[in-house]
């Protein structure tokens, strides 16, 4: 859906103007949350995390959906609850790692959304995900080897983002301006007359 000016949601902190809902995609200890509530602030956004919204519309931990249902289920219930955020008004949405390689919602986020990809390397993402133990995809085995191979199945999809930046290892405002950078560049390339709104609402 085409927005107008007046739809378009204007964050005077960041100074950037939101067509529509921010999707961060990755892989599983990038700071998909984590930035994304950030960005949302930065943003005067709403912040919506896809797993959450999941686990309240099944009543039961992603954890647990998996061990009783399946991955399958799980990606199903996961594809419908995504639908439905996307078709709210614009929010920034931290999607699972697993749910941009779904064609079916890859597609959705394409139409509706600017998609984010926070991309880390695999030591990152180690020490990360180590510090947590609610990763079912994690207790398959030997954590460096399944992240290793989820990075080189995955990478080249997330690749199809809108957007990439690279998540770093230190204060998470580091990799914030660097999502805002890089939205703001975005934004300017697909349609430079939003760039000129957000310098005014930055005035």
């Amino acid at each position: 859906m085409v927005q107008t000016s007046e739809e378009v949601s204007t964050a005077g902190q960041a100074g950037l103007a939101v067509p529509r809902t921010i999707a961060v995609v990755g892989l599983m200890g990038a700071g998909k949350s984590c930035i994304g509530r950030l960005l949302a602030a930065a943003l005067d956004l709403p912040f919506k995390d896809a797993d959450k919204e999941i686990e309240a519309a099944a009543g039961c931990s992603v954890e647990d959906i998996f061990t009783t249902h399946g991955e399958e289920a799980f990606r199903d219930g996961e594809r419908r609850v995504i639908a439905r955020l996307l078709s709210e008004p614009t929010i920034v949405l931290a999607t699972g790692g697993g749910a941009f390689m779904d064609p079916e919602t890859r597609q959705l986020i394409r139409e509706r959304a600017t998609s984010v990809w926070l991309r880390a390397d695999v030591d990152l993402l180690l020490r990360r995900t180590a510090r947590r133990n609610n990763r079912p995809l994690l207790k398959r085995g030997d954590p460096r080897q399944i992240l290793n191979d989820l990075i080189e199945k995955r990478y080249p999809v997330y690749a199809e983002a809108d957007v990439v930046v690279d998540s770093v290892d230190g204060p998470p405002e580091m990799t914030l301006g660097r999502v805002l950078d890089a939205l703001r560049q975005h934004y300017a390339e697909t349609d430079p007359s939003r760039d000129a709104t957000a310098e005014r609402a930055a005035q």
